[in-house]
């Protein structure tokens, strides 16, 4: 259970039941996020307004993104984001082994651009004040520099969401807890120490 009460959408302003419902039947299974961001509609509008419309006019790869956020989410030890956007590497046809071992330096499964765009992940959340010129080079090399900005900007929006989760105690929607539960011990646990509880 959350640490606030769950916000119905019968409790928010009009303006803000669109966004509420369309995330909630469309992003995939956050109802347990939106629930929570509903407390304040100005961040629902924008933060979920924003996703959805990212998502209505794409211009990354989405194996891409969800590569860089569940990444983020490893590092970040957020069981929640790593549930919700592995399963989403999953359909992308990556195999699980990939989301179990994505922050080791020998994944397997990942190709030349998907390990370049973890390594980007990976370096803008441990130390963003470090990531070189030949890094960035490297991704200009394959995206536009509206795509490099997007990409970090997805990024870093999910070190926010990964916190925002993990402080409220977002409860897992059963769809995510499916995925959570298939393992004893994510990536994320071989990497540093487990969260404690």
């Amino acid at each position: 259970m959350a640490r606030v009460r769950d916000v119905g959408i019968d409790e928010v302003p009009e303006d803000a039941k669109p966004v509420y419902q369309r995330f909630a039947d469309e992003y995939g299974p956050f109802l347990n996020q939106v629930k929570i961001f509903a407390h304040r509609p100005i961040a629902l509008r924008h933060l979920m307004g924003m996703l959805l419309e990212m998502a209505d006019n794409p211009i990354l790869d989405k194996r891409h993104l969800e590569i860089a956020i569940v990444t983020v989410s490893a590092i970040n030890r957020c069981d929640y984001c790593v549930a919700h956007h592995g399963s989403r590497l999953l359909d992308f046809g990556l195999p699980r082994i990939v989301i179990d071992r994505i922050l080791d330096e020998d994944c397997p499964g990942l190709d030349p651009v998907d390990r370049m765009v973890r390594d980007y992940a990976a370096q803008v959340t441990r130390d963003h004040n470090r990531v070189g010129d030949r890094q960035f080079d490297g991704l200009r090399a394959h995206f536009s520099e509206t795509q490099i900005v997007e990409l970090t900007l997805r990024i870093t929006l999910c070190t926010f969401f990964n916190k925002f989760n993990d402080v409220m105690m977002l409860e897992m929607e059963d769809e995510a807890a499916i995925f959570h539960n298939e393992t004893a011990k994510p990536a994320e646990y071989r990497a540093g120490t487990p969260k404690v509880e």
